[in-house]
């Protein structure tokens, strides 16, 4: 490592199921710097500052970007940002910054492959618990009464269809009746059975002779 080149690892990814991160940036430095600035970067070009960190041998001092709740912690070789009440919007890659602003040489950071946070969002649902009960009908109807309607119709259909079933078959049996005929083949005279008429033969009539 070269005098004055501040080197950074980060992981590469981070998820999030509580809504709250802890982001470890570990860095190298060799250089001769008194003075210290570390800030997170949301983005894949680094445009949102999400917060920040300085410090130098007597004060240390941190601001967050309003849309952000962040704050970030020196530890030897390593900067700690955490973040919490993340949401899913937020799911992005963040990138650690670390610059020497004093004295000078001015040295920042090469740009890292930094870390993806991935923050999960889980919906509960909660389901207010209920007794078991029997109730009755809302209407306000008691429910004896509605058994006892119920008996009633119940006991009319069935009077109501062995009525029409009594009407069918007396109908059926009229219409038996009325098809009934009359054998009309004549029968030859009583005195003249002993005659050769056949069964069939029309009865003469004698009148027409006198």
């Amino acid at each position: 490592l070269s005098e004055n080149k501040i080197l950074v690892a980060q992981h590469p990814l981070l998820t999030v199921a509580n809504k709250t991160a802890t982001l470890v940036c570990n860095y190298t430095y060799n250089g001769t710097g008194k003075e210290f600035r570390a800030s997170l970067h949301k983005g894949t070009d680094s445009a949102v500052e999400v917060c920040f960190i300085s410090w130098n041998t007597t004060k240390i001092s941190s601001n967050s970007n309003k849309e952000f709740n962040c704050q970030g912690i020196h530890a030897k070789d390593q900067v700690i940002f955490y973040l919490w009440n993340m949401s899913a919007s937020q799911t992005d890659i963040y990138f650690c910054k670390i610059e020497a602003m004093y004295p000078p040489p001015y040295v920042h950071s090469e740009k890292s492959n930094g870390t993806v946070i991935h923050v999960k969002v889980f919906f509960v649902l909660f389901l207010k618990e209920t007794p078991v009960q029997t109730q009755e009908v809302q209407s306000g109807i008691p429910l004896w009464i509605m058994v006892t309607v119920t008996g009633v119709l119940g006991f009319y259909s069935m009077l109501v269809t062995a009525v029409f079933i009594n009407y069918w078959q007396n109908s059926k049996k009229n219409m038996y009746h009325q098809n009934d005929y009359m054998n009309m083949i004549p029968r030859h005279p009583p005195y003249q059975k002993n005659k050769a008429y056949p069964s069939y033969a029309p009865t003469r009539d004698y009148t027409a002779y006198r």
